[in-house]
């Protein structure tokens, strides 16, 4: 195996698909505000250009914005229809929609979500190798919910009085057992698990069959708020500096 953790018959064996949905209410124009000088969207699609396993990145949005920034850094664009651009739409429809618009017949899709500027080198890489090694239908990315655990949350009514969400008596984090939540980093999953609708089961894409690549807690930034951006601005710009100090000090000995 490369460094990423893939068998070199496995380059290339992917389709990407970034969504960039140019509605959003939380953040508006949310996919093309510049995060560390550079279109959201843009670094979702340059992460799946970086990715080994990926032999196509499509971008599909319904945002003329959205689309140029897209395609700038090299994305096909697939244009969304308004019927899939709605807050009711679903992912996986307009994954759908993407594939079979462009004819593209490749047995894994990758899902990107275009408002995820930060990601873990090598995280796509890792969950296509793991959903070709298990052979599952899918395979998510999760982080740890840290100290706001399930065991930790409760109900409150209109009156203030508090319940337990799920009743234990541990007190210590150290105690909590391990819980974790989709983080929205990656989605690898079979075309064929792809193309299974079930308007009663809204992830029946999924498969029955779904595994997870783990990530550290606060390494992928979903941004949908201006506190998520401000975030992930910081830890970009850290990065860079980070990037430019080990130049220097490489130049330096070299």
């Amino acid at each position: 195996m490369n460094d990423d953790g893939i068998k070199n018959n496995w380059d290339r064996i992917a389709t990407a698909v970034v969504l960039g949905r140019a509605g959003s209410k939380g953040l508006p124009r949310k996919h093309v505000r510049l995060v560390a000088g550079v279109p959201m969207i843009a670094r979702s699609v340059g992460h799946a250009l970086a990715a080994r396993s990926v032999g196509r990145v499509l971008c599909s949005t319904d945002g003329e914005a959205i689309a140029s920034a897209a395609a700038a850094v090299g994305a096909e664009i697939v244009d969304r229809p308004a019927s899939l651009a709605g807050d009711l739409a679903t992912v996986d429809s307009a994954v759908r929609q993407a594939v079979e618009t462009v004819e593209d017949t490749s047995e894994i899709v990758v899902i990107l979500y275009g408002n995820i500027p930060v990601r873990p080198a090598g995280l796509i890489d890792r969950a296509v190798a793991r959903l070709v090694e298990t052979d599952a239908d899918s395979v998510q990315s999760y982080s740890s919910v840290g100290k706001h655990h399930p065991f930790w949350t409760c109900r409150v009514d209109d009156e203030g009085r508090v319940g337990a969400w799920e009743e234990n008596d541990v007190f210590r984090r150290q105690d909590l057992p391990a819980a974790y939540i989709p983080d929205g980093g990656v989605i690898a999953v079979k075309r064929e698990s792809l193309f299974q609708i079930d308007p009663a089961r809204p992830h029946a894409f999924l498969g029955l069959d779904r595994r997870g690549v783990l990530n550290p807690r606060g390494s992928v930034i979903d941004v949908d708020d201006e506190i998520d951006l401000l975030v992930a601005e910081a830890i970009l710009q850290r990065s860079q500096s980070d990037h430019g100090v080990a130049e220097a000090r490489s130049g330096v000995h070299a």
